[in-house]
C-alpha cells in the first residue's frame, strides 16, 4: 500500500472570495457590459461551467501603468461562438476615481498598449488591426477597404477627447510597438521578404505551386516558411503624429526578432535615454538544433550593424532589459547548449564596465518576465515554486531572493507603480482565469482591478482544490494537485470517476493555470475527480527533479503518475473501474505509452498531439534540438541511443495494447506532426479496440478557433462519458471504420 501526505485544504468560495474581493478592492462600473461582445451575458448563468461558457470568458491581457500612476490601460478578448471570431476591447481604469472605461470597443486584435509622454501630454499607445467598416483613406495614402483585408498598424490615443491617429500604414501590417522614453520614435518589427520562391527563380513559370528546400527549418509550430525575416524597425514621430521614414535595424540578416515562435515585445527595449536598442535574435546555421540566441544592441542615430554582447554564450540568452538609471542591462540567459527548459539565469551587464553578474547565482529556481523597479536598485521575476507561480524581488547588492506573493495562484508582473511600492500584476488560479491587481510588495496583500468576469463567477459553483503529497517510488515525494466537484463529499456512499493528467512540456509545472482546454474547472464540473501530478520532469521542486525527465521519458516520470493515481484509487469515494488518463503533448505522449503499460489502471485514454513513434517523429519534427537532448541525439547516432529509443518508444509495445483510446491531432501541428496521432489511431483500429481520431485540418499543437474549441469539448466529454459515467464492455470495433459522415 501506498502511503500519502494529504493537506486537505479545500478551496470553495475561499478561492472565489481571495481572487476577486477585498474589502479595499477596486470599484468598477461593470466594465464587462460595457463591452459590445459581453452584452450576451446574462446575470442568471448556469450554475457549473460549460464548454460554451468557458468561450464566454473574457481575458485579460496588459496591465500598463501611466507615468502619474493613475491610470492603468489593458485589453480584454472575448470570443463570439456564432461568428466563430475573437473581438478585443481596449479598456482605461482610472485609479483616482475607480472608473472602467472602454476606449476601443470590439476590434480584430489589439496589443502592445503602453504610455509614453510627449512633452507634458500623455498618449496611449498600442498596435490594432482595424474593423474593416470603419476604413478610411488618408493623405498619406490609402487605409484598409473592403476588397482589401485589414493589417495590425501602429495607433496612438489622446485619452483626454479621445482622438485616435493610426500612425502607420504598412503594407501586411506590424507588430510588437515600442514607443522611446522621449515619446519621440516608435520601434515595432516587420516581416521582410528575403529568400527567393520557385516563382522568382523561375520567372516563365508564375503558376508553379511547389517549394525548393535546402535546409531544414523550412517549416515551424504550425506554419510553413514565409521566405520572410521578422526585422526590427525604428521610424521618428513627426509633428502631425504619423511615423516617418522607417529604419530597418537588422538591414541584410537572415534572422528574425523576436524569436520564434514564442517570442514577443520582451525581447526588445529602447535604452532610457532613447540612443540605443538591445533585442534578441539567434542567427545561427545550425537553426534546428541549437538554442544560442544572443542578445544584440545597436545604437538608433548611427549606421553601425549590431553589436553581439553575449557571444560566446551557447545557450539562449534573450529578453533585455535597461535599468531605469541606464547604467546595467538585464537579461536571461540559459547556460547549457541545446536544452530549452534549462535553468533560466538572471544576468546583469555593467554598461561602463562591461562587468557581468548572475543575480540568480544560488537559486534553486528559474526566473522568468523579469522586471527593474524604479531606484535601478533591484528587479521583480516570477518563478514556478511548488505547484504555483510567484513573485520574487532579487537586489544588485545582497544575495538570494524574497518571496513577494503568496497563495495558490499563478501570478506574473504586468508593470510596476511609479513609487515603486506596489506592481499591477496579474493572477489566476485553477477555478478562475486572469485579473489585474495591485500588489504591495511590503507586506504581499493585493487589491483586485479588474472584475471582467464577475458576473459569470456570481452563481457558479466552484470546485473544491486539494493538495496532495505521494510517495514516490524511489522514496521521494510527489506534488499532486486534487480538483474535485462542487458538491463533493467524501463521507457519503457516492463512488467518483477519477482522470488522471498527464501534463506536456514534458517540463512545464502543472501551477495554479486556467487553461481554455485542459479545464480542471470544467472536468470538475462535470462530475470528475482530477489528480495532477508534478512527476519527475516539472519545475518548481528544484532543478534534480527538473532535469531527471531528460533521458528517461518512459522512466521514473512514468512511475511517478502511476504512484499518484493508485494513491487515489485506494480512496473509498473512487471507482477503480472508472479511471481515465488524459493528456497532450508530452501528455500525449504519455497516453500513448501507457496504453502498453498501465496494468489495467484505466478504462480509457485520450492522447492529443501526442510522440506515437520516436525514430518516425525525428525525422519529420522541426527542432531538433529538443529531441537531440532528451533523447541523446538521432536514434541511428549509436546503439545505446538506438537502444533508448526502443525502449521509450510507445509504438514498440503494441502487442499489449487494449483500452480504448481517443486520438486528437491537428494537421498544421509540425512540432509533433500529425502522422504521430495517424500512425496511433491505426494501430488501435487494427488491433481491434474501440477507438476514435477527432483531426482539426485547421488546427496545430493547439485547438485555437473558438467553434472548434467547443467541439473539442463535447467530443472530449462524449468520450469520457462513454467509458466512465457509463461503462461499455470493450469489444472489438471493425478496422478501418470511416464515421466522418
Amino acid at each position: 500500500m501506498l502511503s500519502r501526505i494529504a493537506i486537505s485544504t479545500f478551496l470553495v468560495l475561499a478561492i472565489h472570495a481571495i481572487a476577486c474581493v477585498s474589502a479595499q478592492e477596486v470599484e468598477t462600473k461593470n466594465p464587462a457590459a460595457a463591452d459590445g461582445i459581453a452584452q450576451d451575458i446574462v446575470k442568471e448563468s448556469p450554475k457549473r461551467m460549460t464548454p460554451e461558457l468557458l468561450m464566454k470568458l473574457g481575458r485579460v491581457s496588459g496591465g500598463a501603468v501611466s507615468a502619474d500612476g493613475k491610470k492603468i490601460a489593458y485589453t480584454v478578448r472575448r470570443y463570439d461562438l456564432e461568428e466563430n471570431k475573437g473581438y478585443t476591447s481596449m479598456h482605461i481604469l482610472d485609479l483616482t476615481n475607480s472608473i472602467d472605461q472602454v476606449a476601443v470597443s470590439d476590434w480584430p486584435s489589439i496589443a502592445s498598449v503602453q504610455w509614453a509622454k510627449s512633452g507634458e501630454t500623455e498618449t496611449l499607445y498600442f498596435v490594432g488591426k482595424l474593423p474593416k467598416q470603419e476604413s478610411e483613406a488618408t493623405d498619406e495614402g490609402n487605409r484598409d477597404s473592403e476588397d482589401q483585408p485589414s493589417y495590425p498598424q501602429a495607433w496612438s490615443m489622446d485619452v483626454v477627447s479621445g482622438d485616435m491617429l493610426q500612425m502607420t500604414s504598412i503594407e501586411e501590417g506590424i507588430a510588437n510597438l515600442k514607443v522611446s522614453p522621449q515619446g519621440t520614435h516608435i520601434a515595432y518589427t516587420v516581416d521582410v521578404k528575403m529568400d527567393d520562391t520557385v516563382n522568382d527563380i523561375y520567372e516563365d513559370l508564375p503558376k508553379a505551386d511547389a517549394r525548393i528546400i535546402d535546409s531544414l527549418m523550412f517549416r515551424h509550430w504550425n506554419a510553413w516558411h514565409d521566405y520572410k525575416y521578422s526585422h526590427l524597425h525604428i521610424a521618428p514621430i513627426k509633428e502631425n503624429g504619423l511615423a516617418g521614414e522607417a529604419r530597418d535595424l537588422m538591414q541584410g540578416i537572415t534572422a528574425d526578432c523576436p524569436v520564434p515562435p514564442f517570442g514577443g515585445s520582451e525581447q526588445f527595449n529602447w535604452s532610457p535615454d532613447g540612443k540605443e536598442i538591445a533585442f534578441t535574435m539567434k542567427n545561427v546555421q545550425n537553426w534546428a538544433e541549437s538554442t544560442n540566441s544572443d542578445v544584440y544592441v545597436i545604437n538608433v542615430d548611427g549606421d553601425t550593424p549590431p553589436k553581439n554582447i553575449t557571444e560566446g554564450r551557447t545557450g539562449y540568452d534573450n529578453d533585455p532589459s535597461y535599468s531605469p538609471d541606464g547604467k546595467y542591462l538585464a537579461f536571461q540567459s540559459m547556460e547549457r547548449s541545446g536544452f530549452e527548459s534549462d535553468k533560466n539565469r538572471l544576468m546583469v551587464i555593467d554598461r561602463e564596465t562591461g562587468q557581468v553578474r548572475d543575480l540568480s547565482a544560488g537559486l534553486d529556481q528559474t526566473t522568468h518576465g523579469a522586471v527593474w523597479m524604479p531606484d535601478s536598485k533591484s528587479l521583480l521575476f516570477a518563478s514556478e515554486h511548488r505547484g504555483s507561480n510567484q513573485l520574487f524581488q532579487i537586489s544588485l547588492e545582497s544575495p538570494g531572493a524574497t518571496q513577494v506573493s503568496q497563495g495558490r495562484f499563478n501570478w506574473d508582473v504586468a508593470d510596476i507603480m511609479p513609487d515603486g511600492k506596489s506592481a499591477v500584476v496579474t493572477k489566476m488560479s485553477m477555478l478562475r482565469p486572469k485579473e489585474l491587481s495591485i500588489l504591495k510588495l511590503a507586506d504581499s496583500t493585493d487589491i483586485v482591478a479588474t472584475h471582467v468576469n464577475d458576473e459569470i463567477y456570481e452563481s457558479l459553483e466552484l470546485p473544491i482544490i486539494e493538495e496532495r503529497w505521494v510517495d514516490a517510488t524511489d522514496g521521494k515525494k510527489i506534488h499532486c494537485w486534487v480538483i474535485h466537484p462542487p458538491n463533493f463529499a467524501p463521507a457519503a456512499e457516492q463512488k467518483w470517476p477519477l482522470l488522471t493528467y498527464f501534463q506536456g512540456g514534458p517540463q512545464g509545472q502543472i501551477g495554479q493555470w486556467f487553461s481554455y482546454r485542459w479545464n480542471f474547472h470544467l472536468m470538475a464540473a462535470n462530475g470528475y475527480i482530477v489528480v495532477a501530478p508534478n512527476r519527475r520532469g516539472l519545475p518548481g521542486f528544484g532543478r534534480e527533479w527538473n532535469d531527471q525527465i531528460s533521458g528517461d521519458w518512459g522512466g521514473q516520470a512514468m512511475k511517478d503518475i502511476l504512484s499518484a493515481t493508485d494513491d487515489m484509487i485506494e480512496e473509498p469515494y473512487i471507482d477503480d473501474k472508472r479511471v481515465a488518463g488524459i493528456g497532450a503533448s508530452f501528455g500525449g505522449y504519455t497516453a500513448y505509452w501507457m496504453m502498453g503499460h498501465h496494468r489495467d489502471r484505466f478504462c480509457t485514454l485520450v492522447a492529443h498531439c501526442g510522440v506515437f513513434n520516436l525514430e518516425s517523429m525525428y525525422g519529420s519534427t522541426e527542432e531538433l534540438f529538443f529531441v537531440n537532448w532528451d533523447m541523446g541525439g538521432p536514434y541511428w547516432k549509436n546503439d545505446d541511443i538506438q537502444e533508448s529509443y526502443n525502449n521509450f518508444s510507445p509504438h514498440r509495445f503494441i502487442g499489449k495494447w487494449k483500452t480504448p483510446l481517443l486520438v486528437i491531432h491537428g494537421e498544421k501541428d509540425f512540432r509533433v506532426p500529425v502522422t504521430q496521432g495517424m500512425e496511433a489511431f491505426t494501430a488501435a483500429q487494427v488491433m481491434g479496440i474501440p477507438s476514435r481520431f477527432l483531426y482539426f485540418p485547421e488546427e496545430g499543437h493547439w485547438v485555437l478557433g473558438a467553434q472548434n474549441s467547443v467541439l473539442w469539448q463535447r467530443v472530449f466529454y462524449d468520450w469520457l462519458d462513454r467509458y466512465c459515467k457509463n461503462p461499455q464492455p470493450v469489444e472489438p470495433t471493425p478496422a478501418n471504420t470511416d464515421t466522418s459522415n
